[in-house]
């Protein structure tokens, strides 16, 4: 029987990875995975850190890792995702930049380049205390138990090593939500976690000095067709407790109706992303794994 914790979300991660699976439909929804992965590269640009070893966890078809390879050219840059046809996008995209890593190799330490991992990203295939940096764009709200992901994570990072994610906030979708409130009381979107919430959960996985910060975007269609397009693009419903019954003709035109009742004064329906930044460190230790305080001495400048 699964553990349970009190962030836990009835994600059914055999279906995420199905979803995930579908790269040409996933891809539909990348316009939004690029444009918040740019805002974390401002932040991370604020950040002075020189990594050996950058995790992206959750890498879905590897947009992200060009970009991570060249702001540290000296770093082995890892991609980790647990759906196989994504990764294996990510992989031929990288061996399409097969002449840069050669170069990189001659040029920089052997580690430095590209390497693909498919595996959990809560569960991962690495040892403690060998990752320098974990990125992650928009993969949290997808597994069923963050506040566990906060703890491996932790547990691969070094001291003073940062971990820099992306995540949705509850009031992501809501405009899909209230069309869906009067079909049934089945979810039909994910419960989202709250910021406050996951700042309590990096603490608790002993992070230090965690930094949240919210932003919301708003994306326009001129269609319900399109919307809901993205929406199943971005993931779709993955959860176990989802209404399995089709949903009758007459019941989907209800649906469709509510989302024209949501037309803007300038005539376009609209979806709603909260948008959630996170960034915490790995802090030194204060004890022993005998539960022994340490006690760090500093000897006198000058």
């Amino acid at each position: 029987m699964a553990m349970t914790s009190a962030f836990s979300a009835p994600i059914d991660q055999a279906l995420v990875r199905r979803l995930f699976a579908r790269t040409g439909r996933a891809a539909r929804a990348d316009f939004l995975r690029r444009e918040i992965a740019a805002r974390m590269h401002e932040r991370l640009e604020l950040v002075r850190i020189a990594p050996a070893r950058v995790l992206d966890a959750g890498c879905g078809a590897g947009a992200d890792l060009p970009a991570l390879q060249k702001s540290f050219p000296a770093a082995q840059i890892v991609g980790v995702d647990g759906a196989g046809p994504m990764l294996a996008a990510a992989r031929a995209a990288a061996a399409g930049q097969g002449a840069l890593n050669r170069m990189l190799s001659r040029l920089l330490p052997a580690k430095a380049g590209i390497d693909l991992a498919c595996a959990d990203f809560g569960d991962l295939p690495l040892g403690p205390n060998s990752v320098d940096l974990i990125w992650s764009n928009l993969a949290l709200p997808w597994h069923p138990q963050p506040d566990r992901v906060f703890t491996e994570w932790r547990r691969v990072l070094r001291v003073d090593g940062l971990l820099m994610f992306s995540s949705f906030g509850p009031d992501t979708l809501r405009e899909l939500r209230a069309a869906f409130a009067g079909l049934d009381e089945a979810p039909h979107v994910l419960p989202f976690v709250d910021m406050h919430d996951f700042g309590d959960q990096l603490v608790a996985a002993g992070f230090s000095t965690p930094v949240m910060d919210m932003e919301a975007i708003t994306v326009t269609y001129d269609t319900a067709a399109a919307l809901l397009a993205d929406a199943r693009a971005l993931g779709g419903n993955p959860l176990a407790n989802r209404r399995r019954a089709l949903v009758g003709r007459a019941a989907w035109q209800g649906v469709l109706a509510a989302l024209e009742g949501q037309r803007r004064d300038d005539g376009k329906l609209a979806l709603t992303f909260e948008v959630i930044y996170g960034h915490a460190f790995r802090p030194a230790p204060r004890t022993t794994q005998d539960g022994e305080a340490i006690v760090r001495f500093m000897p006198r400048k000058g």
